[in-house]
């Protein structure tokens, strides 16, 4: 609570309350794509490129500093690029790399103490063969920067001190953020290798999502809950260098402390993919069938509350002139939280240039969010699916190929109460993606994907911030008869009138003999002139 006390030299004072909300303001979002291009040498133990089966690429932040209208971030582009060359004992290889980056990005209202939110997504990634030992590397990665101001709405709750003060309040219905803080959560877990499938001589290729991720508030701590979906392509130990794979779902949970926490709170978390490592290890018998996994969460986590509260809307003295010194205050109200599964299907076709599909092998895909309207009751979303499938060829020459789609969805998500200033939030997140062999030429494609909101309406309020005393113009009171006779007007209410004529409402309810504040035009009242100390 803040206490601001106002006074006179007479002796007269008041204590005007305050107390702080906490809020969150959004002060500016920008979007800016980053350009990567780099060439690669294939290494002296690898064989010539011949044809490139897939690529895929991760981004790691390594340092994010605000500044003065400006933020600084630096990080790495990794890649891996499997390929087929022409060693006939071993057709299948790949080749890992990383291009560093270093930017600053001018953001006019940031500052050293804003909460910088980020998130990137890889709108392309071109490999392609300069020659046979040189690799192109290209790729456009779209980030987005959103810088926060947590702050204070100092709010006038109430008044205290001279007992000839009066005031009124009014209700309302706001809510507040409770918790804002980042986190992250480390993931270790081992993956044995079943006993059908040979010893690791190299790791190919690795892919790393989450499904199904859970978070519980609780008091003081957060419950942390989901799999990882992890997928292994390898080369066995064995004399023909077989190409294996091995797909599992490694469960997790665990708590994460945070102070002030409890169940009640409304959540708002993202949970994002910072760094992944794998490393093959031996078994107890010194063989090596053992991955080891170790995954780097990032959690941006919020948590809100609803909350009525009474705020101070007018006051006066009958003794005074109480001048209120009011402004705006901007405050946030949760209109719904709201999730939404969509599924979409697809099918695709192998291009007639390329062997026939044998066995699928892995399917993964990021969602993209290309617009988002508000429409009535709901948000209308618009996205795409970008899949790529790896799959076992019938061409023992070229024994794996790939094959990438992007698929559109349109859902709404049912908010009720939206409206077009209203403020929201969307986390889309693929829950699943299944593919399936309609024929060696021809596959269908079955995702689901889940839409996250949460949306808020802003509320404008006008507040007291400060108020000023002065003497009561005793002329003016000079003129009113001490009873005065009224008859109420259409839009009167008690309190105006008891502030009128320098009275109290308790003292125009008793001598009117009224039971409750309301007054209806037409109403007869008595006042009586109630001025303490002056007259």
């Amino acid at each position: 609570m803040n206490i601001i006390i106002i006074s006179d030299k007479e002796g007269f004072f008041v204590e005007l309350i305050k107390t702080n909300i906490h809020m969150n303001k959004l002060k500016c979002k920008t979007d800016i794509q980053f350009t990567f291009d780099d060439d690669f040498n294939v290494p002296d133990v690898k064989p010539d490129i011949s044809k490139i089966i897939k690529e895929q690429g991760q981004i790691e932040i390594t340092d994010m500093k605000a500044m003065n209208g400006k933020i600084m971030v630096r990080g790495t582009l990794k890649f891996i690029v499997l390929y087929i060359s022409e060693d006939g004992n071993r057709p299948i290889h790949n080749i890992v790399g990383e291009i560093p980056f270093d930017e600053v990005v001018n953001m006019d209202e940031a500052c050293g103490e804003d909460n910088i939110i980020y998130r990137w997504a890889i709108e392309d990634l071109t490999t392609s063969i300069i020659n046979s030992r040189k690799l192109s590397v290209k790729s456009i990665v779209m980030f987005s920067f959103m810088a926060e101001n947590v702050y204070d709405e100092a709010t006038a709750v109430g008044v205290e001190g001279d007992e000839t003060v009066q005031y009124i309040k009014r209700k309302v219905d706001l809510t507040q953020l409770a918790l804002n803080k980042k986190d992250t959560y480390r993931i270790k877990d081992e993956l044995n290798l079943p006993s059908n499938k040979p010893n690791i001589f190299e790791i190919l290729y690795n892919d790393v999502s989450l499904r199904n991720t859970e978070v519980r508030l609780l008091e003081d701590k957060i419950n942390l809950k989901g799999e990882i979906l992890l997928f292994v392509l390898y080369i066995g130990e064995d004399e023909e260098n077989t190409i294996q794979y091995i797909e599992t779902e490694l469960p997790f949970s665990g708590t994460i402390d945070c102070n002030g926490c409890r169940e009640e709170m409304i959540s708002d978390i993202d949970i994002n993919i910072n760094s992944k490592e794998l490393e093959v290890k031996p078994d107890s018998d010194g063989e090596e069938r053992v991955v080891g996994l170790e995954v780097v969460l990032d959690l941006d986590l919020k948590a809100y509350e609803d909350e009525e509260i009474e705020i101070l809307s007018d006051v006066y003295s009958t003794s005074k002139e109480l001048i209120p010194i009011v402004g705006e205050a901007f405050y946030e109200h949760l209109v719904m939280k709201n999730n939404s599964n969509v599924k979409v299907v697809d099918q695709l076709k192998v291009p007639p240039n390329e062997a026939r599909v044998l066995q699928i092998c892995n399917a993964s895909g990021v969602v993209k969010i290309d617009d988002t309207v508000i429409v009535e009751n709901g948000l209308e979303v618009m996205g795409v699916i970008e899949s790529q499938i790896l799959y076992i060829t019938e061409d023992d020459l070229r024994p794996m190929n790939s094959i990438k789609s992007i698929i559109p969805f349109t859902q709404v998500v049912e908010i009720k109460g939206i409206n077009q200033d209203s403020i929201y939030r969307i986390k889309p997140n693929l829950e699943q993606i299944n593919v399936m062999m309609l024929d060696g030429e021809e596959l269908e494609v079955k995702a689901i994907v889940n839409l996250d909101a949460i949306v808020f309406d802003k509320l404008k309020e006008t507040i007291i911030t400060d108020m000023e005393v002065e003497d009561i113009d005793l002329e003016k009171l000079q003129e009113m008869p001490s009873i005065i006779g009224y008859i109420a007007k259409h839009g009167d209410t008690l309190w105006q009138i008891a502030k009128q004529y320098y009275t109290t409402m308790d003292t125009i309810k008793e001598m009117n003999d009224l039971a409750q504040d309301n007054i209806s035009p037409g109403d007869k009242l008595l006042i009586l002139k109630k001025v303490d100390g002056i007259l």
